[in-house]
């Protein structure tokens, strides 16, 4: 389950309600993203606030943007995270999509690619595993409690990155806009060859999707005004004609008929990502989740 981040006007408690909500849930995971030129909180912040704030629940960043830190200091801070929350945490990375992102923090977009990725990751890989980076500085601390650093998961649709990140990656955090199970299952089968060839273990198969509770036409609208304010980089035209397909919106008997045939195709998990900072949308989730 993702929390509200995106999700205007947020507060304290509001974040604080979801994180305990989620922990105290049967779910899995829980999730929030990063963006820069937005008004959702810092997200290596708010990894700090989440493991306190749980204790049951594994934390996955859905996505962080390597290249938008200091490859360096971003190892170090997650590793902080990772000894705060005890070795729950997975990292989900992905190159982002919003040059303004990388503008903000004066990062060069030019690096906005799977490699310029892959570089910092093994930059990071270095700090967790007590490297020297250089001859005339100390190892970076402190160490992470997992050993080897959090899991790493891309965060990606295309199958060339996802092929590419089989060198350093240890499964998947991606996204299905329209929940084609089909197409989601041609992604994953990417992946399972992608990792068997790299002589690997099975990738961790993990996708996400909006939702929204509520009588069909509510729950729509719904979807599509969280669209409108979390696609701002988009012409508001673009996203009109997106929305009725991105998503899901309907019913608990509805979502638990979509979960199982994401199931049936072997993905291990399956990020809900809410369209309100409503808690009620969380709880209804919940019971969901519990019957499968």
């Amino acid at each position: 389950m993702t929390m509200p981040v995106m999700e205007p006007d947020l507060d304290a408690a509001v974040l604080r309600d979801w994180a305990r909500a989620i922990d105290e849930g049967p779910f899995s995971s829980l999730c929030w993203g990063e963006r820069i030129a937005f008004d959702n909180p810092d997200s290596l912040t708010l990894l700090g606030a989440l493991s306190a704030w749980t204790s049951r629940v594994r934390l996955l960043t859905t996505v962080i943007v390597p290249q938008l830190h200091h490859p360096v200091m971003l190892a170090k801070a997650l590793a902080t995270g990772d000894v705060l929350c005890d070795g729950r945490l997975s990292v989900g990375i992905g190159v982002g999509g919003r040059q303004e992102d990388y503008q903000a923090v004066g990062a060069d977009p030019a690096t906005q690619t799977i490699r310029g990725m892959a570089e910092r990751v093994a930059v990071m890989k270095r700090v967790w595993a007590g490297e020297k980076l250089t001859d005339s500085v100390l190892p970076v601390g402190p160490s992470p409690v997992q050993p080897g650093g959090p899991p790493l998961l891309v965060g990606s649709i295309g199958p060339k990155t996802i092929r590419r990140a089989a060198a350093w990656a240890d499964g998947l955090a991606g996204i299905t806009l329209d929940l084609d199970v089909a197409q989601q299952n041609e992604l994953f089968d990417v992946a399972r060859d992608a990792w068997a060839q790299a002589g690997k273990p099975k990738p961790h198969l993990a996708t996400s999707f909006w939702f929204a509770f509520g009588p069909p036409e509510r729950a729509r609208s719904q979807v599509h005004r969280h669209l409108r304010h979390y696609m701002n980089w988009i012409p508001a035209e673009y996203v009109d004609a997106m929305a009725p397909t991105t998503g899901w919106a309907g019913s608990e008997d509805e979502l638990l008929g979509v979960l199982r045939k994401f199931e049936e195709i072997g993905t291990d998990e399956l990020q809900l990502i809410p369209t309100s900072s409503d808690i009620d949308q969380v709880r209804r989730a919940a019971d969901v989740a519990g019957r499968l």
